[in-house]
């Protein structure tokens, strides 16, 4: 199984998730991308924010790309674990519209917050209004920016809310230092009735101390 999603997004959700990604990593960081796609959002890093970077990913088309950037990276399936990865290797663990399509995402999400000080996870909101539109009243499966797959074509094995979300990081004890509701393409820090407005969320994450 191939995880990578970013790089199948529109072009304005990616740039949109690597901006506010990025604001979120200080300079001169280490970062890991998990699900790296075609590197762009390492590149980034490593030129404008003199990172440190590693990607892993397993599309061979990716594998690719991310090395005819100069970017180092090592062809992994996520759903197999980062038990490869040395505890606290980085500062940073990124992983963005990619979470939804692996096996376990409570170990994923466990193991990125042992290899890094803190995670960056953006994640399509299945809560979002014409999500719930599309199943309420054409009784059909859903397909919007942010999920953008028919049914049958889709590697999407699990659809979450905000709610749901929330609850996922209470039960494996990490806390959300910060929630941002993608609405209309914006990130916002608050927002009325988020869960049924934001197609998609970002979150920054840490260990509970």
């Amino acid at each position: 199984m191939s995880v990578s999603n970013r790089y199948q997004l529109p072009d304005i959700s990616v740039r949109l998730t690597d901006e506010l990604i990025m604001q979120h990593i200080d300079n001169e960081s280490r970062v890991i991308d998990l699900g790296c796609g075609d590197g762009r959002l390492l590149e980034r890093l490593r030129r404008e924010m003199s990172c440190s970077v590693q990607g892993i990913d397993m599309e061979r088309s990716n594998l690719v790309s991310v090395i005819q950037r100069g970017l180092p990276i090592v062809g992994a399936n996520l759903d197999e674990g980062l038990q490869d990865i040395p505890s606290q290797s980085f500062d940073f663990a990124v992983l963005s519209q990619t979470l939804q399509q692996v096996k376990e995402p409570r170990q994923l999400l466990t193991e990125m917050l042992r290899v890094a000080r803190r995670a960056l996870v953006v994640v399509p909101n299945f809560g979002y209004w014409r999500v719930r539109m599309e199943v309420l009243w054409r009784g059909r499966t859903p397909v919007t920016s942010s999920l953008p797959y028919e049914w049958y074509e889709s590697p999407n094995l699990h659809f979450m809310s905000m709610y749901d979300f929330r609850d996922l990081m209470t039960s494996i004890g990490l806390t959300i230092v910060k929630e941002s509701p993608i609405i209309r393409g914006r990130a916002v820090d608050r927002a009325w009735a988020a869960n049924l407005r934001a197609d998609s969320a970002f979150y920054l994450l840490e260990q509970q101390r």
